[in-house]
């Protein structure tokens, strides 16, 4: 799986584009890492990859504290999918990886 890598996603919220970064690594089906953004950075919970389809959940702090869960797939340098934002829906988001 090619997900390894640094990237850099833009959620398209409601409250505008919101920007994250990235930092994936995979070992079998599991993804780890870590998400740094405005809103809260962190490890990431309970990833997995299967083929080219990720998932994972993040939390952030602003502005409340909430848990990101992401769906997405990776095609070469571009992710993109779907974020759900508990009782706010889900939102797209897109990327690319910068390292």
């Amino acid at each position: 799986m090619a997900a390894d890598g640094k990237w850099e996603i833009v959620i398209n919220s409601p409250m505008g584009a919101q920007k994250a970064t990235l930092d994936l690594a995979t070992s079998g089906d599991s993804l780890t890492g870590t998400q740094s953004a405005a809103q809260g950075s962190g490890p990431l919970e309970n990833g997995k990859v299967d083929g080219d389809s990720l998932s994972w959940s993040a939390k952030i702090t602003s502005p409340m504290p909430l848990t990101l869960d992401f769906t997405g797939t990776v095609e070469g340098d571009k992710m993109s999918g779907q974020v759900k934002a508990g009782a706010f829906g889900s939102f797209p988001f897109t990327g690319n990886r910068v390292a």
